[in-house]
């Protein structure tokens, strides 16, 4: 039994995938009434606010997304798919990957939930500042990939672009709003804790 008194009664994958899996739950609700809920678990990912331009700029990425049926301006991110890989090596790898960068200092931001009404994942933000250029290990694993852009964008720019519908992705969002708050912090004197 939860704390709030949901209990899980029964588990059953309906679909497994290459990335994720589609489970259907049977719920019962505290005062007894029996739910199912179709819940994707998924093995979580992270993202990262790479900093340039002295940390007044991010570089962001801009590929199709199938779902939105639209190019998407996104941080860079990943699946945490390779087992055992600590989410800040993942990170690391990403970031070289997409956007050909290494970063003198990485540092965990905040961890959330993508869409906890029917998934699982857990998204890690990072903040990459110190960024110097990285032998491009990329691995284009589909067509978006191949024809991602990288992007420049300045901080001071995030509110009129995501005024503007330009910036549309909720983890971007927030890596964004959680780095800007982050460098604020350092310049008042605030010391920042890792996890």
């Amino acid at each position: 039994m939860s704390p709030e008194g949901f209990v899980i009664v029964n588990e059953r994958t309906v679909f497994s995938g290459a990335i994720f899996d589609v489970v259907d739950f049977t719920v019962r609700s505290p005062d007894g009434e029996m739910m199912s809920r179709e819940i994707v678990r998924h093995p979580g990912a992270v993202a990262i606010v790479a900093l340039t331009n002295s940390n007044k700029s991010a570089l962001l990425v801009s590929q199709f997304r199938t779902a939105a049926r639209r190019e998407i301006l996104e941080i860079p991110a990943g699946t945490l798919d390779i087992a055992g890989e600590p989410p800040e090596h993942t990170a690391a790898r990403e970031l070289a990957e997409e956007v050909g960068h290494i970063a003198g200092k990485l540092e965990w931001l905040v961890d959330l939930f993508s869409s906890p009404g029917i998934s699982t994942q857990v998204t890690s933000i990072y903040l990459a500042r110190e960024l110097t250029k990285a032998p491009h290990r990329y691995h284009a694993t589909g067509a978006e990939e191949r024809f991602m852009k990288v992007v420049e964008v300045d901080l001071a720019d995030v509110d009129r672009l995501v005024a503007a519908g330009k910036i549309v992705d909720a983890t971007t969002l927030c890596g964004l709003l959680m780095a800007r708050e982050r460098l604020t912090m350092m310049q008042d004197g605030y010391s920042t804790n890792d996890r």
